[in-house]
């Protein structure tokens, strides 16, 4: 595994992709890894270069002694540029990673051709708050903040839907060094960016998740507002919002950071990363195998427009866009596509209460003759869900 060894210390980092590409450097949050990273990394590598690395004090970087500053961090990121020639490229960090995003875009802006900097703060929190956790993390190890820090990086939704996402998460978490996560906090703590935000000129889009609980989105507001022409994009997600909101997270990036918006092949792993967790990956992965000559070039369609283009846009949550896929294929009387999305609509936490009413909704609208399909088309679903024990909280 790569390693560069800086001045005073040594970062584990992964640089990927075409050499032909520009570079894409990511910088992690506050008590996770460059695996952070995972779920953008298809859609991002059909556009870039992709520069990971393990923030000091994180992952397989080095923890070295003493608190750390944002200052510190956002000069590893220069040296870890400079050892590897890299004179300019675009940043998106996210969290701490979105702090150190700040520091770069005011002092070494001839560096950046685009920066976004996500679910992030200018200023972040009371320090008696920080003072608390550290001492947890000093009698409990990272076990005694796990579970409140979950809480406040995914949606209660989110834990119940992607419990196998939320593990890996929780696993960076608890694998993180308890010295290197108290020295990164004494950087957040004592962080206050807002007196430098109007300093950076270079295009900057701004990320927030509508429940942040770590850093609310009218944080975000507050850093957008602050930059001149900065773009601001609010998702239905908590902290980590490149994991709730993959395929939307990764379009926002990629529309803002080229010029000429995301390419096919972008489009549409952005678009697999709605697609499977919305359908189900064995239903989606079932249909693009069994592609042929003749319905290959649909289904790549439909993976990189409906999906990666329209599921992928933030205006609406997909919880609303379910509801109204039911209503619509009920109104086009398309069984096939209702019993699907009667069945995905549970991934997207949508109740059978909820699909009671808008079906009640629709017939009115579309006629009960549809109606009654769709009614019968729903006892059909819900039955198999409770035959295989699969309706969750869906009822």
């Amino acid at each position: 595994m790569p390693f560069a060894q800086l001045a005073d210390v040594r970062l584990h980092y992964q640089f990927d992709g075409d050499p032909r590409l520009p570079v894409l450097m990511l910088c992690n949050s506050l008590g996770t890894t460059l695996d952070m990273w995972e779920p953008q990394m298809p859609a991002f590598l059909a556009q870039f270069r992709v520069l990971r690395y393990d923030t000091r004090g994180h992952g397989q970087s080095e923890v070295t002694p003493g608190e750390y500053s944002i200052a510190q961090l956002g000069k590893d990121a220069l040296a870890l540029l400079d050892h590897l020639g890299i004179e300019r490229m675009s940043f998106c960090g996210l969290s701490m990673g979105g702090m150190t995003g700040m520091w770069l875009g005011v002092n070494s802006p001839e560096r950046i051709w685009r920066l976004v900097l996500c679910n992030t703060g200018a200023k972040l929190g009371d320090p008696t708050l920080w003072a608390a956790r550290f001492e947890a993390v000093r009698s409990g190890g990272m076990a005694a903040i796990t579970p409140p820090t979950l809480d406040r990086w995914f949606t209660a939704r989110y834990q119940r839907l992607a419990p196998k996402d939320v593990d890996k998460v929780r696993a960076m978490l608890l694998a993180t060094s308890p010295d290197g996560y108290i020295a990164n906090g004494a950087a957040v703590r004592d962080m206050d960016q807002r007196a430098d935000l109007a300093k950076i000129k270079v295009p900057t889009l701004v990320i927030a998740g509508a429940y942040d609980g770590s850093t609310p989105p009218e944080l975000g507001r507050e850093v957008a507002q602050a930059i001149d022409g900065a773009r601001y994009v609010e998702l239905d997600a908590a902290h980590l919002s490149n994991w709730e909101q993959t395929g939307a997270f990764s379009s926002a990036v990629l529309s803002f950071v080229l010029d000429g918006g995301p390419n096919e092949r972008a489009r549409f792993e952005a678009g697999l990363s709605v697609r499977r967790p919305v359908l189900g990956a064995e239903y989606v992965d079932r249909s693009l195998a069994n592609r042929t000559a003749v319905s290959t070039e649909f289904q790549d369609l439909i993976t990189r427009y409906c999906w990666g283009e329209v599921w992928t846009r933030p205006g609406l949550t997909r919880h609303t866009r379910s509801l109204l896929t039911i209503a619509f294929t009920l109104a086009l009387n398309r069984p096939d596509e209702l019993r699907l999305h009667m069945r995905a609509a549970r991934n997207n936490g949508v109740t059978r209460d909820e699909i009671k009413e808008t079906l009640m909704h629709a017939a009115i609208y579309c006629g009960v003759p549809a109606g009654v399909s769709a009614f019968k088309i729903a006892n059909e679903v819900f039955a198999e869900q409770d035959a295989a024990g699969t309706q969750g909280d869906a009822k």
